[in-house]
C-alpha cells in the first residue's frame, strides 16, 4: 500500500532495468537513489518499473513502489510506447531515466542520468553499447530529456562539450556509499590488495596484475579481484596468490574492505567510482588512477601505469606504520558524500524539471 493518494505532492517513475542486474554500480544506484528518495520524501511517491523482471530493493518504505511493463505487443517496444503509457497510468509527475535514456515521447518532464561518457571514447571499453552510443544524443539532440544529470563535474564538463546541452539543463550530483557499508574488525589472514567491481577493459586489471606480480616477487601479498565478470573481461590464468571471487554478496563487502592492505582501483576512465568511495567508507586505504581525482581528492594515492602502480603497492607492503593516517583520510573523505544528500539534490532536479517543462 502507498501513501494517501489525497496526500501525495509528487509522483515520480523510475526506469528499473538496472536493477535486474546482479551486481554493478548500475544496480546500485537505481536501489540506493529510490530508496533514499522515499526516505527523504515521504509525502511524494516513488514508482520503479521495467519491461524486466527485477528484485525490489531490500526494505522499501511504504511510498516506493512496483510500477508495472508491457501489457500489450505494442508496449513491447519499450521506450517508445510502454514506458511512457505506464506512466501514464501511474500518473506521474515525472520519469527518471537512470540508464543513459528517457522515453522517446516528451509526454512529461523527465531526467535522464548520464553516468560518463565512456561508450563514446574508446570501443574497446564496450562490446555491447550500440544501443546507448545510437539512443543517447538522439534523445538529446531533439530536446527530450528536459534535464539531465551527472555523477560528477567532470562528467558534466564533458557532455556540454560533446552534446552542447545548455549548462542550465545540466547538473552534478555526486552519488555516496550505501550508509549500511562500515568498517569491521576482520580475522587475521595473509595481506592482500583488493578490487571490487566490474571486470572490464576500462577498469585497466592487467596493469594492476602485472604490478601485483611484481610486488609479490619480494613480498608475500595477495591480490583479489572481486566482481561480475563481463563477457570481454581480460582473462588471468589461476596462479599463487591471485584469487578471482566473481561477485561477492553485499553481506561480505564490508569485511573484504576493512581488511584489505590497500583497494587498489587502477581504472582509465570513470563518472564516478563508487567501489571507490565504498572502500573509504569501510576505512581502506586506497590507490587509484588521477582519472578518480574529483572523488577521491587528497584521501588517495595516486598512481597510473604499471610503474607508478608497482611503486605506490610496494610502498605500502612496506610501510605499514602510515596506514593509520590513509584510513583516516579514507574515512573524512567518505563522510563528505551521503545518499540523503544525492536524493535531495535530485528531487531538485524533479523539481526544476516540472518547472521547464510547464514553460
Amino acid at each position: 500500500m502507498g501513501t494517501n493518494e489525497g496526500q501525495v505532492r509528487m509522483r515520480v517513475l523510475l526506469e528499473a532495468a538496472s536493477l535486474s542486474l546482479s551486481s554493478g554500480g548500475l544496480a546500485r544506484y537505481t536501489s540506493e537513489l529510490s530508496l533514499a528518495l522515499a526516505r527523504c520524501f515521504s509525502e511524494d511517491e516513488f514508482i520503479l518499473a521495467s519491461d524486466q523482471p527485477f528484485e525490489m530493493p531490500p526494505g522499501p518504505p511504504v511510498n516506493l513502489l512496483r510500477g508495472g511493463g508491457p501489457r500489450t505487443a505494442a508496449e513491447r517496444r519499450w521506450w517508445l510506447w510502454g514506458l511512457g503509457r505506464e506512466a501514464a497510468r501511474q500518473r506521474v509527475d515525472v520519469v527518471h531515466g537512470p540508464d543513459f535514456a528517457v522515453p522517446y515521447l516528451s509526454q512529461r518532464p523527465s531526467v535522464l542520468t548520464l553516468h560518463d561518457l565512456s561508450p563514446w571514447m574508446d570501443r574497446r571499453w564496450h562490446h555491447a553499447a550500440r544501443r546507448v552510443k545510437q539512443r543517447t544524443p538522439i534523445l538529446f539532440g531533439l530536446g527530450i530529456a528536459t534535464m539531465v544529470v551527472t555523477p560528477s563535474e567532470t562528467v558534466r564538463k564533458q557532455a556540454l562539450e560533446r552534446f552542447r546541452l545548455p549548462p542550465e539543463q545540466v547538473v552534478a550530483v555526486p552519488e555516496a556509499a550505501p550508509p549500511w557499508l562500515a568498517r569491521v574488525e576482520t580475522p587475521p589472514r595473509r595481506p592482500y590488495f583488493l578490487f571490487v567491481g566490474t571486470l572490464e577493459p576500462r577498469k585497466n586489471l592487467p596493469v594492476l596484475v602485472e604490478a601485483w606480480r611484481e610486488v609479490r616477487r619480494d613480498h608475500e601479498v595477495d591480490l583479489i579481484l572481486a566482481g561480475r565478470r563481463r563477457a570481454d573481461a581480460p582473462a588471468f590464468p589461476e596462479e599463487a596468490g591471485l584469487c578471482q571471487t566473481g561477485e561477492i554478496p553485499d553481506a561480505q563487502l564490508a569485511e573484504l574492505y576493512s581488511g584489505a592492505l590497500a583497494f587498489v582501483y587502477p581504472s582509465l576512465y570513470e563518472g564516478f567510482g563508487l567501489p571507490l568511495l565504498e572502500a573509504m567508507q569501510c576505512g581502506a586505504c586506497v590507490i587509484a588512477s588521477r582519472a578518480l581525482r574529483e572523488v577521491a581528492g587528497d584521501a588517495a594515492i595516486y598512481a597510473d601505469g604499471s610503474e607508478e602502480l608497482t611503486w605506490a603497492m610496494r610502498d605500502m607492503v612496506e610501510h605499514p606504520e602510515r596506514m593509520a593516517e590513509q584510513r583516516a583520510l579514507s574515512l573524512a573523505r567518505a563522510r563528505d558524500f551521503s545518499w540523503e544528500r544525492t536524493a535531495r539534490l535530485t528531487h531538485s532536479v524533479y523539481e526544476e524539471a516540472r518547472r521547464r517543462f510547464a514553460r
